[in-house]
């Protein structure tokens, strides 16, 4: 059975999500403040992580910083406050693969739950059956295995920053706007986050160039968006 973590301080809120998590035959652990909440997601496997952003101890943005500082790639859904866009943008810019704000109905939470794990799925699908491989001057990927090399030295990349690297280089040339890179990549409409993608360029870049000032790989089209070197 997979298994999931809801790190919430609202006890009455966890105990209504866990509920219908295991419907969907998820086994959930719980934790109620962030100092629990990153043990927890730093010792077990889950399956995707349920994380608020105002928490007790440790706050979110945190949490998922230090996840993917330690190279934890587990999906994660942060939970973000209605009034708060900025809290949207930053969870994304730290690492978090979509979000829900509150106060949320729990079928659009379970949507966006299904939603994670589907692209997590065809990631997994790809494991086995992908042996697409992309090989660029010193930069070598390998799409099935979500391996990134430069010069052989292994390069380790979060999620959303290999998929980035995947779609720019399995189309050399071609330009995409920010948004379009935001609906193919995070799969929604994130309207007014597209600066969001900046900040993953920006890290992408910080690992697979030489030097930031002068790109080999990932290019600017200036006004427009992104494109990746042609051959």
């Amino acid at each position: 059975m997979e298994k999931a973590l809801i790190i919430e301080d609202d006890k009455d809120i966890s105990e209504l999500i866990s509920i219908h998590l295991a419907d969907m035959n998820m086994e959930v652990d719980k934790a109620f403040d962030g100092k629990d909440g990153l043990m927890k997601a730093m010792n077990n496997h889950y399956r995707f992580i349920l994380l608020d952003i105002r928490l007790p101890e440790l706050d979110g943005f945190e949490i998922c910083k230090r996840l993917r500082m330690e190279k934890n790639n587990t999906p994660i859904l942060m939970i973000t406050s209605k009034s708060e866009e900025i809290d949207k943008v930053l969870g994304l810019e730290m690492g978090a693969d979509d979000y829900i704000s509150k106060p949320f109905g729990i079928r659009e939470l379970l949507a966006r739950v299904k939603a994670v794990l589907r692209r997590t799925e065809r990631m997994l699908q790809g494991e086995d059956q992908d042996e697409i491989e992309i090989r660029c001057e010193q930069l070598y990927i390998n799409v099935g295995m979500r391996i990134v090399e430069i010069n052989g030295e292994r390069i380790e990349l979060s999620p959303k920053e290999f998929d980035l690297l995947v779609l720019l280089a399995s189309n050399p040339g071609k330009t995409y706007t920010r948004m379009q890179l935001l609906n193919k990549v995070w799969g929604y409409e994130f309207e007014g986050f597209e600066h969001t993608v900046n900040s993953h360029i920006n890290r992408l870049r910080s690992k697979v160039e030489k030097d930031m000032s002068m790109p080999e790989y990932i290019l600017t089209t200036w006004g427009v968006g992104y494109k990746f070197r042609e051959a």
